[in-house]
């Protein structure tokens, strides 16, 4: 399928990473196949809430759940079982593109409890496990990008476990992100361990930022005055113009003698990943967040209604790096007419955090109230 915008998009040097994952898709023959025969798709992200939709909005999960209560597994024990059963199977369909990309794509994401997001430690110790037991080179351990969880980052790639950071959502913590990929690239050379197989990207969330941000630049916008003008150009494009300014970033640290050096020992960039990329807002495009940050050694994780609005209208060209200027200057005015960068994306970070740890909790809960009902003898 030459003409579908999809599969010209790995020409532009960005992969297609579905976020979403679910029991009756990972069939021989069935949708996840589909999408990687037909669409480029070339990984799975997943996370809390996409696992509470999937067991709790169907029932295909149920059988299974009966037979782990039964066997005496704990609630959280069941939902790893079901969580990384679903994942291993994912990345069971990618391995033929991680093999033939020689561990370049192909790669399925399971994130550590988002309770864990404050806990270096556990984080450390959760990762691994999970790591251990999906034993496949093209897993990757999603952590949240908080500070508890940069050490953990650092940890985790120095010991060949790779990692999709996620949650960015601030240009500094993204560098500061930047700088723990390569540090433990660095602590591998040192400890003569290879480096070519490492991992990793940098999930930068867009769509929450314009959601946060917009209805603050709307009203200054209406109380007139001087900075109404500039806020009036500012709706829907605060997201983008940080991503922008992100990859920036990016492009200045791997044009460095530091990272050449690693390079030229087979290390691969820490691509950003573009994340939480629906529209949100039915005014703008429902390809807003994919069209402008089309670029090399980039992914965009893309829930299913993307897949779908970009296979019919996308438009694939690369310009990410377009119209940068204009990215910072929009940064710039933000802060002229009040409005805090720093301070949003500090209460996304949280509010990040917690919109994991309630579907968490709720499937939990839910998988509690069958494994209950499973050792009363009910559904037996």
């Amino acid at each position: 399928m030459s003409n579908n915008p999809l599969q010209k998009l790995s020409s532009l040097g960005q992969s297609v990473w579905l976020d979403l994952i679910r029991r009756n898709m990972l069939t021989p023959g069935g949708e996840m196949q589909k999408l990687i025969e037909n669409d480029g798709v070339r990984g799975v992200t997943s996370n809390p809430a996409i696992f509470e939709k999937a067991i709790n909005g169907s029932a295909d999960y149920d059988d299974e759940i009966r037979a782990l209560g039964k066997q005496g597994k704990n609630t959280t024990e069941i939902y790893e079982n079901l969580a990384m059963a679903d994942v291993g199977r994912a990345a069971d369909y990618f391995r033929p593109l991680y093999d033939s990309t020689k561990g370049g794509d192909g790669f399925v994401s399971i994130e550590v409890s988002p309770k864990l997001a404050h806990d270096t430690d556990g984080t450390v110790a959760e990762a691994k496990r999970l790591w251990k037991a999906l034993d496949r080179p093209n897993i990757m351990i999603k952590v949240p990008g908080t500070k508890a969880g940069l050490p953990a980052v650092r940890q985790l790639l120095r010991e060949g476990i790779n990692v999709n950071i996620t949650l960015l959502f601030a240009v500094e913590r993204y560098e500061e992100v930047l700088e723990a990929y390569i540090a433990a690239l660095e602590d591998r050379v040192k400890e003569g361990k290879p480096i070519d197989r490492i991992a990793s990207v940098a999930s930068f969330f867009l769509s929450r930022i314009d959601t946060l941000l917009d209805p603050q630049i709307q009203k200054i916008a209406e109380a007139g005055g001087p900075k109404a003008d500039v806020a009036r150009a500012l709706p829907g494009s605060i997201a983008v113009a940080n991503a922008k300014v992100a990859y920036h970033k990016y492009g200045i640290v791997t044009a460095t003698e530091r990272w050449k050096k690693l390079s030229a020992k087979g290390a691969r960039p820490q691509r950003l990943l573009w994340a939480s990329t629906s529209t949100k807002n039915p005014k703008y495009s429902d390809t807003m967040y994919v069209e402008p940050l089309i670029g090399a050694d980039t992914v965009n994780t893309m829930p299913m209604e993307t897949v779908d609005a970009y296979r019919d209208h996308g438009k694939p060209a690369a310009r990410i790096t377009d119209e940068l200027t204009d990215a910072q200057r929009k940064l710039v005015q933000l802060k002229e007419v009040g409005l805090d960068l720093a301070a949003a994306t500090k209460q996304l970070e949280d509010e990040g955090v917690k919109k994991f740890v309630e579907p968490f909790d709720k499937l939990l809960a839910s998988l509690d109230t069958k494994r209950k009902a499973v050792l009363a003898g009910a559904g037996a």
